[in-house]
């Protein structure tokens, strides 16, 4: 009996990408369409609106990069001044540098131009760089109305609109911007919102955006990847930092995102590591746009193996081989929980995640645990691992967590309850 009946798994080619882009994709070592892509592409080529939601980590920058480079390859190479194609919109400088990259990457040999506008970098070249006009802008926001308000880019004749993370742009309050920049492109215009969640306001905007839009929604909201292995140790404070040396002890622990809550924490975490014989490079909105370049570059090539960041990396960074994320500090924001640990844990490898919870923020451990539905275990060894005894603790796991969770703030159990009232980031990170 013969296996020719069975159907080989679907390919890009199957989803109608063809000719170079075809072969670029495959040398990039996408070869099987992810869940996103699978659903997405075939659509957007036939001009449907997409409205996306998936988690971090699921290859949404090819499932809208793929479709739109494949419509601007039918056009030709004849563009207008200071005009672009294409546009996609996206919350911040790092996510911007690296879907650029991604986009140049799949459009080798295809005569397709690119052009980044974003904070950080001088204008000037920028403005330069749009005088002859371009296939794809790829922008930050703020920059972006800055430009249309001193009419050195115009939008009349994007005709392809990609808002990414656009969940994470209302959180950092570009949304008048947004609805500005959406305004001034082409009425005519084809447009993808991509989003990890789809609050009210998310919902709202892609409302008055979209046209008959496809949902696709590849995993529900707060879901996080399977292949990341979750886990919290309880810890105060003062303990936070012997707790992570421990974790960067560890052998296994090969490339490292250690996430802070402000700039100012990133700083002294960073400080704290090379005191304790770690080098560790930091990134956060007070850094300059190269000096945060340098840091991601860095930590790719693998200069150094602990990067210490604000959530400004939280999404979007797609750094290949990071097998562990520390939160040194909960998020505001219990969604960023997930995408933070989704820098680990991509396109189908295995990752570990360790979150450092201090007494007075077990509020948003629970806000946290609500958004992914599961109760993160107490890891025992302070490397993510759960079982055993704690180093630091003669309590058994479940009853540190409950010693934490009933208020007590040290070691006679001593403190009282303190409420989380969240708040929004700040637009800079």
């Amino acid at each position: 009996m013969t296996n020719s009946h069975i159907a080989e798994p679907a390919g890009f080619a199957d989803l109608g990408i063809s000719g170079t882009l075809l072969v670029n994709a495959q040398n990039a070592g996408l070869v099987t369409p992810t869940p996103i892509q699978d659903q997405a592409i075939p659509p957007f080529l036939a001009g449907r609106d997409i409205l996306a939601v998936a988690q971090t980590g699921s290859g949404k920058t090819a499932a809208f990069a793929l479709p739109i480079l494949s419509k601007i390859i039918t056009l030709g190479t004849r563009r207008r001044p200071r005009t672009a194609r294409a546009l996609v919109l996206v919350p911040t400088r790092e996510l911007a540098v690296q879907i650029e990259q991604t986009m140049r990457a799949l459009a080798r040999g295809a005569h397709i131009s690119t052009a980044l506008v974003l904070g950080g970098i001088s204008r000037g070249s920028q403005v330069k760089r749009l005088a002859p006009g371009v296939d794809v802008l790829i922008a930050t926001p703020g920059r972006l109305t800055d430009l249309l308000r001193e009419g050195d880019v115009s939008l009349a004749e994007t005709t392809w609109l990609v808002l990414d993370e656009a969940d994470r742009m209302l959180d950092m309050g570009f949304i008048n911007d947004v609805k500005r920049i959406a305004k001034a492109t082409h009425p005519a215009r084809q447009v993808a919102l991509f989003s990890a969640t789809m609050p009210k306001e998310v919902a709202t905007l892609a409302a008055g955006l979209l046209n008959d839009p496809l949902r696709v929604e590849t995993a529900p909201q707060g879901t996080t990847v399977a292949e990341i292995d979750q886990s919290v140790v309880m810890a105060h404070k003062r303990q936070k930092r012997s707790v992570l040396s421990n974790i960067l002890a560890d052998g296994a622990v090969d490339s490292v995102i250690v996430f802070a809550r402000t700039k100012r924490g990133a700083d002294r975490v960073a400080r704290d590591l090379k005191q304790d014989g770690f080098e560790a490079a930091v990134i956060h909105g007070n850094k300059t746009q190269s000096a945060r370049q340098k840091a991601l570059n860095g930590f790719r090539k693998g200069d150094v193996r602990i990067l210490v960041a604000t959530d400004i990396a939280a999404r979007g960074i797609d750094v290949p081989g990071i097998s562990h994320v520390v939160n040194y500090d909960l998020p505001d924001e219990a969604e960023s929980y997930v995408h933070r640990i989704g820098r680990t844990g991509r396109n189908g490898a295995s990752g570990t995640a360790v979150t450092l919870c201090d007494p007075v923020e077990r509020d948003k451990l629970q806000a946290v645990e609500r958004i992914i539905r599961m109760r993160l275990p107490v890891a025992s060894d302070h490397t993510g691992k759960a079982g055993g005894v704690a180093k630091q603790s003669a309590l058994a796991p479940s009853d540190q967590r409950a010693r934490f969770e009933d208020g007590a703030s040290g070691p006679a159990g001593r403190g009282r309850r303190r409420r989380f009232r969240p708040h929004r980031q700040a637009r800079a990170a």
